[in-house]
């Protein structure tokens, strides 16, 4: 007896359980080298949140581009980024995308429509609005996904640029993912309203409040979202409620959720939140998911090897692309 052909919803999920599995292979390998000294700097992992970049970026076309945040290495990979160069970029070497001058928090890639993340708290939704504006003026139809946690809801420079996409009907999908904590203060704390998204009334624009840890539900949302932008109806907000399982940096422990607290969010793990509706469907695709969660290790386990093996920037180049002409030391600004 042979099984069904799988469905198109089957073959999305599966599409974004790979996804998320590289991911979460790509932030997992991360203490391990930040404890060996092969990171500059800190690193932001994003284990628990995957769905969020998976169903968002699953919604994109090739053409379209995001906006991310100091926990970026999940929209960098969703977007299509390579590991290898972005663990090389990590690592501080001249095969990362930023020539290893950017690390974890600066990764950029205009190629692959990523924008750049950005270490400044909701630092990157200005310059998601500007880009779509200019996509709009010029006739396209390419979207831009900002996205910035709950810690940047409550920044100004975020309202500023919902106001703004609003009134210049911007191609822009504002995500904000929820991971109930801005560094050690908690949401709920922060915010004088219980759902986030109901903040885009006050701008004219679509927001609705989904499982962030559903890759379908993400997916699904952010596909109306992005339809709705592309046809030159304006903006939307999505808040995608989620967790992250761990502190907020490598150099940070979760210390101020309770047991609790970490206990109910893990049981909904997204990944295992795919798979448990992937297998309830089909039992058998079980071979074919722990194939993709292998074969994610084995690329992580490559890109470090790639990392290790790229050199280090020469001390004469410290000032290449810092200046768009001559450099300052010429004392020609030309």
């Amino acid at each position: 007896m042979t099984s069904a052909p799988p469905t198109d919803q089957v073959r999305l999920e599966i599409a974004l359980y790979r996804t998320m599995a590289r991911i979460r292979a790509f932030e997992a390998s991360l203490l391990p080298q930040h404890e060996a000294g092969l990171l500059r700097g800190t690193a932001h992992p994003c284990t628990g949140m995957e769905a969020i970049p998976s169903g968002v970026c699953g919604a994109l076309e090739a053409g379209d581009m995001v906006t991310s945040t100091h926990r970026g290495h999940g929209h960098s990979i969703a977007k299509g980024l390579s590991t290898d160069r972005m663990m090389a970029e990590l690592f501080g070497r001249v095969d990362g995308y930023c020539r290893g001058r950017g690390g974890s928090m600066h990764v950029t890639s205009l190629a692959d429509g990523m924008l750049g993340a950005d270490g400044i708290v909701a630092g990157s939704v200005g310059i998601a609005v500007g880009a779509a504006d200019t996509f709009r003026r010029r006739g396209g139809k390419q979207v831009v996904a900002s996205f910035f946690g709950d810690g940047a809801a409550n920044e100004g420079s975020l309202h500023e640029a919902m106001n703004l996409a609003a009134i210049l009907k911007a191609p822009v999908v504002f995500v904000c993912e929820n991971n109930q904590w801005a560094m050690s203060t908690s949401v709920k704390d922060s915010s004088s309203v219980e759902r986030l998204s109901v903040r885009a009334a006050s701008y004219g624009m679509p927001g609705e409040t989904v499982d962030g840890n559903d890759a379908l539900a993400v997916y699904r949302a952010a596909r109306v979202a992005v339809e709705r932008a592309r046809a030159g109806a304006g903006p939307s907000f999505i808040e995608a409620l989620t967790f992250r399982l761990g502190g907020h940096s490598a150099n940070a422990q979760m210390i101020y959720a309770s047991d609790e607290e970490v206990a109910a969010w893990r049981a909904r793990d997204p990944l295992g939140v795919s798979r448990a509706r992937l297998l309830a469907e089909n039992p058998a695709i079980g071979a074919e998911l722990d194939e993709i969660d292998a074969a994610a290790a084995a690329e992580i386990e490559a890109a470090i090897a790639f990392a290790a093996a790229s050199p280090l920037p020469d001390a004469d180049t410290v000032l290449n692309d810092v200046y768009s002409s001559s450099s300052i030391l010429t004392g020609s600004f030309a």
